[in-house]
């Protein structure tokens, strides 16, 4: 094989690759259309394994996993006649080790935790494995755990030299465009200009800018027209299309790759809002293009008013922080604000440390973010009499009064075994992550509580047949929820878990955005001008970014940088890194990196946020009403969906609403009958209606 034949090949192999990539999407659609029609042939009282098995080339065992409810006896009884592991009910222990509180079980399973029953009744001084748990309904995956005894107890330390402090300098403020890229529409500070752009590649954005406002722009906001989704059609992802948008050639600019402290460089590639990094030739410029979409939709609103809203914005967090300086996103705004409300003298003067990176490891893969769920018939009928959106106004900003703070305690089964019924409904009602064992009532009949590991990289669903046990992490919020739930308790047996002390280190800064996000939501209702009126509201949903994107921003995934490689040198290509995208000229990958030594990464704080949040989902106190709202204290069978801050009924609910943080607000109200949802797309469609139907009534 020659040069030109081996050149060809790899042609070949690439046009292969894209092909897979294309079929294995088809694939999973099918698969998930597949396990929807399983779980609706469930539903029929004479349904049964054995006959939908061939029907759908699978076996039995797989569709006992899709559809539980189908699980033959002769799956059951060679369940029940396995060898290893002890029976079902009892109690999970770890393997002995040097760590003389290794943890042992504990299982309450009233309101209020029952005093434990005992390690091991036979006195046997060695404990047993922890036996793998029945599996819920479509699990696949594992969740990390904390290791048995020293191993594990370094865990429970800080990364040294590592910690939050409050800043000793100001933000520089970037020079700011706003640009329409549908009517070419340019805004300047208080100049408004109209840009003849040719076509939408960022080459021509960068030209046609700099060519109007030859000086001094540091950033574009796109406001209409998502230029990056350029040729979409011509890519079989949209990240894929991005990649290829901000990558291409630009003549006389490249990849910026930072300067001075800042080091934000190199581009983001997001499939809805990427941010485009770029440099001049010649280092005079460096200059970034995003969008608007990151701080709130526009709603169609033009540059100039989004502009003003940025202006409103500024001057509002300016009441609270006399260095308040609005950055890129309101993730980096958000976190930079907070830091600035670290004290300087007194408690915490010496800052926030940042928990080991295994800990952070285990809270990034145990402690998922908003519940998304849709529920389907059979668990639904056919057809809906209605469809009741509700959702909790600014939710996040409700649970940030109370935030784990110092190096948490590990709590093993035994130690929490150990303590009194009151101890343990401290506990847990405290700041805490646990690691559990769950089991669904027999006599339950609503939704799921508590969420558990489902097939794909961090996806959760919430288990809600009857009997069914399974192994998870959640927050202390949840398992408070799930064992004083107005309807029946859950059965929770404490495995493990980390036990912080109480602390407000958000609370300030939050409450600074309360009060911001206040005084626009009232300029929004007020003012006389419409134009400052929509301004106001956009204003207003960019402060809600702030503090849902800054929390987000505490968590720090693994960082995961984007490259790219000319093709005629594709051997440098990272061993590691996922090919996103390629062009004739250049090949763009992606790869993780692991953590960084970030200074203000906490991720028990959005843990504890996004617990928090979940559980009001099920059931909130109204202290002032008297009265409770959420899922939970809905007839059964009446939810349709959840969707991180919303819930979506068949039946409109008397639930108090203030405009306060965490208050339910009736959203949208579409009359039926209608078909049940049973695709996101579809409870989509059917959300925005009823927003219109509501509006108009």
């Amino acid at each position: 094989m020659d040069a030109k034949a081996y050149n060809a090949k790899l042609a070949e192999l690439r046009k292969d690759r894209d092909q897979i990539k294309k079929t294995k999407a088809a694939l999973a659609s099918l698969e998930e259309a597949r396990d929807k029609k399983i779980r609706t042939l469930a539903g029929y009282e004479r349904a049964s394994a054995e006959r939908i098995a061939p029907a759908a080339g699978l076996g039995l065992a797989d569709i006992a996993r899709i559809a539980p409810a189908l699980t033959p006896p002769t799956l059951h009884d060679s369940a029940s006649a396995a060898p290893d592991g002890p029976a079902e009910d009892s109690p999970p222990t770890h393997a002995a080790s040097d760590n003389k509180d290794t943890p042992a079980t504990t299982a309450p399973s009233a309101v209020t935790p029952s005093r434990p029953r005992p390690q091991n009744p036979a006195g046997d001084d060695h404990p047993q494995p922890v036996p793998a748990p029945t599996a819920a309904p479509g699990r696949d995956r594992e969740l990390p755990s904390i290791p048995d005894g020293g191993q594990g107890d370094r865990w429970f330390a800080h990364t040294p030299n590592l910690v939050s402090t409050h800043p000793n300098f100001t933000q520089q403020a970037r020079s700011t465009v706003f640009l329409d890229t549908i009517t070419g529409v340019l805004v300047h500070r208080d100049q408004t200009l109209r840009l003849t752009l040719t076509d939408t590649r960022a080459a021509t954005i960068l030209q046609a800018v700099f060519h109007a406002v030859p000086e001094g722009t540091e950033r574009i906001f796109i406001t209409a027209g998502d230029p990056w989704h350029h040729q979409a059609d011509q890519h079989p992802f949209l990240k894929d299309a991005v990649a290829a948008w901000l990558n291409a050639p630009i003549d006389g600019w490249r990849t910026d790759t930072g300067r001075g402290k800042d080091k934000m460089a190199g581009h983001f590639v997001h499939p809805r809002n990427p941010v485009g990094r770029y440099q001049s030739d010649n280092g005079r410029h460096h200059v970034e293009i995003r969008s608007v979409g990151e701080w709130f939709d526009p709603d169609g609103a033009d540059p100039t008013t989004i502009r003003d809203a940025f202006v409103l914005l500024w001057k509002a967090l300016r009441a609270h922080w006399n260095d308040a300086v609005l950055m890129g996103s309101p993730s980096q705004t958000g976190r930079d604000l907070w830091t600035r409300t670290i004290p300087t003298r007194g408690q915490h003067s010496d800052g926030y440390p940042v928990l080991s990176e295994e800990l952070r490891g285990l809270l990034h893969a145990t402690a998922g973010q908003g519940r998304t769920e849709l529920i389907t018939p059979p668990a639904l009928p056919d057809r809906l009499p209605a469809l009741v959106e509700y959702d909790r106004t600014f939710a996040y900003a409700k649970h940030t009064w109370k935030s784990p703070v110092g190096t948490p305690r590990r709590i093993t089964a035994r130690t929490f075994a150990s303590w009194s019924e009151k101890e343990q409904v401290k506990a847990l009602y405290g700041c805490g992550h646990w690691h559990v064992r769950v089991t669904v009532p027999d006599t339950w009949n609503h939704v799921g509580l508590l969420p558990a590991p489902a097939p794909g990289d961090r996806a959760w669903h919430y288990p809600a047949t009857p009997g069914t046990t399974f192994t998870t992490w959640a927050g202390g919020p949840e398992i408070h929820t799930a064992l004083t739930n107005p309807l029946t308790p859950w059965r929770i047996e404490i495995i493990d878990g980390l036990l912080w002390e109480d602390g407000k280190p958000l609370d300030d800064w939050a409450k600074k955005l309360k009060e911001a996000w206040a005084t626009l939501a009232a300029q929004a209702d007020l003012h006389g001008d419409p134009a400052q009126r929509q301004a106001a509201r956009l204003a207003s949903r960019a402060v809600r970014s702030l503090l849902l994107y800054g929390i987000g921003s505490f968590a720090q995934r693994p960082r995961m940088v984007t490259g790219t490689t000319p093709r005629t040198h594709e051997r440098d290509v990272p061993a590691d890194a996922e090919i996103i995208g390629f062009t004739d000229e250049q090949i763009t990958w992606q790869r993780p990196t692991g953590f960084t030594r970030d200074p203000n990464a906490h991720p028990e704080w959005a843990a504890a946020i996004w617990s928090g949040a979940r559980a009001a989902l099920l059931s909130q106190r109204h202290r002032d009403d008297n009265t409770y709202a959420g899922a939970l204290h809905t007839p059964p069978g009446t939810v349709v969906a959840f969707r991180t801050d919303a819930v979506y009924l068949t039946t409109p609910q008397p639930w108090p609403y203030h405009g306060q943080p965490g208050d339910y607000l009736n959203k949208g109200h579409l009359a039926g009958p209608l078909a049940a949802p049973t695709t996101e797309e579809q409870l989509l469609a059917l959300r925005d209606a009823g927003r219109t139907a509501l509006k108009e009534t």
